[in-house]
């Protein structure tokens, strides 16, 4: 346990004291968080409407190369975790970069169904949105339990509500409900887990290691929904 904050359970499933100041660095990790979610959507959107950012992302050198990228920035980005602007530049560097090298998926799945982008990215923001909401009204303590209970509550209908409008069928909102829940539980449990970081003094590391899974949240849903059968092309 670092000597920033102390833990009424050691259990990131349980309740986090906050000591002074903490709360408002897990406030400023969404922020950050936000962030580098946004800068992500710019690079996807940037990559899948460019032919050249997907055949380069097609090819196995251009993979390689963004795979070195995506984990050297977020080193630098914790080296400058103290330097202002300098580490949340490279941050948002990271977020566009791993939006771009979506490009190859993005452009198939816009070419198949756009719903199915559209689904991924609702369902992925739903779940943000619900676990930020929660972060921004805690002042003492960060309680698990309860950052999952309304998490969950808000995946569960933002799914059957989705539904309501992309028609995605009695599986397709099943699978939305169930990546939604682990979605909910990967952010819950990441930020239990970043309380305990001997960074936790800087909202840089967390917001990095909160993006990660956030952006495996998406990537996972894309897929999935993909795989449902996003359908045949939309003329």
């Amino acid at each position: 346990m670092n000597s920033y904050g102390s833990s009424l359970t050691y259990s990131p499933w349980g309740t986090t004291a906050l000591a002074p100041g903490q709360a408002s660095v897990l406030k400023r990790t969404y922020m950050l968080l936000a962030l580098s979610a946004a800068t992500a959507l710019f690079g996807g959107y940037v990559g899948a409407t460019s032919p050249l950012m997907v055949g380069i992302f097609s090819s196995w050198l251009g993979w390689i190369v963004a795979l070195l990228v995506i984990n050297i920035l977020p080193r630098v980005a914790i080296a400058y975790r103290n330097s202002g602007n300098i580490g949340v530049a490279v941050l948002m560097a990271d977020g566009f970069v791993s939006g771009l090298v979506l490009a190859p998926i993005l452009a198939f799945a816009a070419y198949r169904n756009p719903d199915v982008i559209l689904s991924a990215l609702l369902i992925s923001a739903l779940v943000f949105m619900a676990v930020t909401a929660y972060v921004f009204t805690t002042k003492r303590s960060f309680s698990a339990p309860r950052g999952l209970m309304i998490g969950l509550m808000v995946a569960i209908f933002g799914a059957m509500l989705l539904n309501g409008f992309l028609q995605l069928g009695s599986l397709g909102i099943l699978i939305s409900i169930g990546v939604g829940i682990f979605g909910v539980l990967s952010l819950v449990y990441s930020t239990g887990q970043v309380l305990r970081m001997p960074e936790s003094d800087s909202a840089i590391p967390a917001a990095l290691m909160l993006f990660a899974g956030l952006f495996n949240v998406f990537v996972a849903t894309l897929n999935i929904l993909l795989s449902l059968g996003g359908g045949g092309r939309r003329d």
